[in-house]
């Protein structure tokens, strides 16, 4: 049965281009019928009238002659003979790509969006890290002038640090004093002074008890600057410092051992404490349980967390061992160098929560040579964070028996030591 109007053959798509007809005339020379038109007269169909403000203004396009006139009852859908869409997307036709000319977003470029993301973080960061290192670069509180020390030695190869704890209470409170049993004592001493060697054979981490036996060689006063000559006087390595401060103690190291010292860094009681409560506590493997009244130290045996006040006491602890001084220095270099293996890691670098209050509470404190800049302070902590995680070497410096209360050293094995470093070489001598 044949469903299109008045007997209309043809494909199911009512689309007759292109399959000939039984015209004379050619298709395309045909005019299309106008579909919907003003009704006027003579108007087969009984369609209303278009609204005035819809009727075709004057120019439009002109009405079309009928065809087909076999076929007039015939409605197409068209509207104006206009058979192609207009390629906006509103009522089919051609895609004119990510935008739309109805107005429609355009598509998202995303490859763009994560480029410019990208990039932006990257300025952010590098804004931030430049600023950081700005404003900790100008905390540093650069007091030692080590162009006040006279006859030094020669530079050897590698870096030197002298890295010395004081007892200095400066900015504690009463009850800080009474919490840390740091005693309120006027001036500041030094509890512990090490060495440490950066080189190309790895760190060499080396405590220097505090009751060395020293000669006090000639050295100029650090704010006199009057020379005082050597007379041969032998004291306590710690007496060095209390008599004239940072520059007679690196004067009176560089002359006993013939080392030359490039950077001296030093903390006190309150800034020691601080970064290690900055961080969070330092875990620290105790094997034997100890106690000593003087420092407050109360420690069982095995892993705990120390916070600042126990990891100072911790540091400070002598009187509850055999050997005193010497086994005091080698707590020292563990927890120093467990303490450094976590500041310099990811989790503290990368977390400003914990880096800012971290590197505010050492540099608070923390007194320096003028030389030094916040890129040595950082090889020296990534440097001693070395010693403790196998590319280096901790050690005391070799003692050879005692005149009374003094630490004699033995000279021979500190000759070679000290040539060993200036060389660059890997340290084979022993504490013993």
């Amino acid at each position: 049965m044949n469903e299109w109007p008045n007997g209309w053959s043809g494909d199911q798509n009512g689309n007759r281009y292109g399959r000939g007809s039984g015209s004379a005339d050619p298709e395309g020379a045909r005019a299309m019928r106008q579909v919907r038109r003003d009704a006027g007269s003579g108007y087969p169909r009984s369609e209303p009238p278009l609204p005035p403000q819809m009727s075709p203004r004057r120019g439009s396009v002109p009405q079309q002659s009928q065809g087909y006139d076999d076929y007039d009852e015939y409605d197409s859908g068209y509207n104006t003979g206009q058979v192609y869409g207009d390629g906006g997307g509103r009522g089919g036709g051609y895609d004119d790509g990510p935008y739309d000319r109805g107005g429609a977003r355009p598509r998202p470029n995303w490859g763009r969006r994560i480029k410019w993301t990208v990039l932006t973080l990257v300025v952010v960061l590098a804004v931030a890290s430049v600023a950081t290192y700005f404003w900790a670069d100008g905390k540093l509180r650069r007091q030692v002038d080590l162009s006040k020390v006279i006859d030094r030695p020669a530079n050897g190869d590698g870096t030197n640090y002298l890295i010395v704890g004081s007892d200095s209470r400066e900015g504690m409170s009463a009850e800080e004093k009474k919490k840390l049993h740091t005693g309120s004592a006027e001036g500041k001493r030094t509890d512990s002074m090490m060495i440490l060697h950066d080189g190309s054979n790895g760190p060499t981490l080396i405590s220097l008890p505090r009751d060395s036996d020293v000669e006090i060689p000639s050295f100029v006063g650090s704010d006199s600057g009057k020379k005082y000559p050597g007379t041969g006087r032998h004291t306590k390595l710690n007496a060095a410092y209390a008599e004239d401060g940072p520059e007679l103690l690196v004067r009176t190291v560089e002359s006993n051992t013939h080392l030359h010292i490039d950077h001296y860094v030093e903390i006190g009681f309150a800034g020691f404490a601080g970064i290690v409560d900055a961080i969070g506590g330092v875990e620290m493997d105790i094997p034997k349980a100890f106690k000593d009244k003087w420092s407050g130290a109360d420690f069982p045996a095995g892993k705990q967390t120390l916070n600042g006040q126990q990891a100072l006491a911790f540091v400070r602890t002598r009187h509850a061992f055999a050997g005193s001084d010497l086994d005091r220095t080698k707590n020292q270099q563990k927890f120093l160098g467990t303490l450094a293996g976590q500041v310099a890691t990811p989790g503290t670098i990368l977390n400003p929560f914990k880096l800012y209050p971290t590197m505010s509470a050492g540099l608070d404190t923390l007194i320096v040579d003028k030389d030094m800049s916040l890129w040595d302070l950082g090889q020296m902590f990534f440097a001693m964070k070395g010693v403790m995680g196998g590319d280096g070497k901790s050690m005391n410096m070799p003692i050879n028996g005692s005149t009374g209360g003094n630490l004699v050293w033995d000279k021979a094995k500190v000759q070679q030591l000290v040539q060993q470093l200036n060389n660059d070489q890997k340290v084979t001598v022993s504490s013993n």
